[in-house]
């Protein structure tokens, strides 16, 4: 039996957890999380409300569960669109080199020469606060991060012995890129893309507790974060709950990323 490392063990777990946490709330949660009962604002942790309610009535847990439903499907289809983006344009670049690869690399350092969040902040503005606006705004600050790992994995692979033997055969270009050279940078662009999905969670959060996420009433763990700033001390709980759920995430990513990366790695395996 094949003995699996804890950090892949750990971080597959909380994933599981997350991840569970928001296919389940798309069936049912313990209440409405956007009805609102003022008689039952603020009340504190209980059988009845397990992680208490909000300033409005609305229960903790039902909110935190179609919270994650957001994160996810922003995390989700951000990271697509930037490994799709980001892995067709470093094949160009690198297979092509010359103009187009001059071009491409003039754009990525423009784009990387801003920080992800900072980017995504400003095209945020432009947007407006809205769910595609993120994504949009997030897939083009972090696709240029795999831009650049894939071209580097391309201007290896494309000099290696079967990439002249697809040519010889006669294959077109783009059959040699798509067949023989894309299978070949799996690796990197898998263990890049399990990190950006952490960060773009932790990004969404941020952009949501500044306003310029998902907007309110939808739950977002960033908007409920933002909530829960008045009653910090009246209602610890309506901090802790997001809070907690957003480091279990990237602490799961992080542990699963790192996992992905010694498997990937020869490198690791040699230690």
């Amino acid at each position: 039996m094949i003995r699996q490392p804890a950090n892949l063990i750990i971080g597959s777990i909380l994933l599981i957890f997350i991840g569970g946490m928001a296919l389940l709330a798309l069936f049912w949660t313990p209440y409405d999380p956007a009805a609102i009962k003022l008689i039952s604002r603020l009340k504190p942790p209980s059988a009845q409300f397990w992680l208490g309610t909000d300033e409005f009535g609305r229960d903790v847990v039902s909110r935190l569960m179609t919270g994650a439903v957001q994160s996810m499907t922003v995390a989700i289809l951000t990271v697509a669109f930037a490994v799709t983006v980001g892995t067709l344009t470093g094949l160009i670049a690198g297979y092509t080199r010359g103009l187009a690869d001059r071009i491409l690399m003039v754009f990525s350092d423009a784009l990387l020469a801003f920080p992800g969040t900072l980017l995504a902040l400003g095209l945020m503005v432009i947007s407006g606060p809205n769910k595609y606006g993120i994504i949009l705004a997030l897939g083009i600050a972090y696709s240029p991060s795999v831009l650049r790992i894939v071209r580097a994995s391309v201007l290896s692979a494309r000099e290696r012995e079967y990439v002249e033997a697809s040519r010889v055969i006669g294959n077109c270009e783009l059959t040699t890129m798509f067949k023989h050279i894309l299978p070949n940078c799996t690796a990197p662009i898998v263990v890049l893309a399990t990190s950006m999905f952490g960060w773009v969670v932790l990004a969404e959060s941020g952009l949501s507790f500044l306003g310029l996420g998902v907007p309110p009433p939808a739950p977002t763990w960033g908007n409920m974060l933002s909530a829960a700033r008045t009653y910090i001390e009246k209602a610890p709980w309506l901090g802790l709950a997001p809070g907690i759920c957003i480091s279990l995430t990237l602490l799961g990513i992080n542990l699963l990323g790192d996992a992905l990366r010694d498997r990937f790695d020869p490198r690791m395996e040699q230690r």
